[in-house]
């Protein structure tokens, strides 16, 4: 049976209606194309690819450069019931191993994480094994206005 994002969209975040150009983003996504998302702050550009991933099988791989709104986010949808977690600096080895084991075998849904984490040789490798459904680069805007050398990791 089809997820519909519309349910979906119900059932978790309790709204009766996409606003915007949310359901033309969310439907692209669905038919497997590619997406640049470009709405203002309070736009509500992360249902845009957290409604697909959870219509979707598989894991989303979110890359982002800003911690907090990361655990804001992973907050936010552990509070709707929706399995994620956060890969940042700070986590010893063997736990970073074991968050990505559980992501392997499908515990989570939403793997958010940093672009220096995404830089480590055992988290690409395990990403590679992950049932990948969706690639989201959010707050991708910050490349540009923080400059190139700022966070060389978001660059690779």
């Amino acid at each position: 049976m089809k997820k519909d994002p519309n349910i979906i969209l119900a059932q978790y975040w309790g709204y009766k209606s996409f606003k915007g150009s949310q359901k033309n983003i969310i439907d692209t996504i669905l038919s497997d194309r590619d997406v640049l998302a470009l709405m203002p702050t309070g736009g509500g550009k992360s249902l845009c690819f957290q409604i697909p991933a959870l219509v979707k099988e598989g894991i989303c791989i979110v890359v982002s450069p800003l911690i907090a709104l990361i655990h804001n986010q992973v907050d936010a949808l552990k509070e709707k019931g929706i399995k994620a977690i956060a890969l940042t600096g700070g986590i010893a080895f063997e736990e970073v191993n074991n968050l990505l084991d559980n992501c392997l075998f499908g515990n989570y849904k939403f793997l958010y994480l940093s672009p220096e984490r995404l830089q480590q040789e055992i988290v690409r490798d395990r990403i590679q094994q992950m049932n990948v459904n969706l690639i989201a680069i959010d707050e991708a805007h910050c490349i540009s206005q923080w400059g190139h050398d700022f966070r060389p990791a978001y660059l690779e």
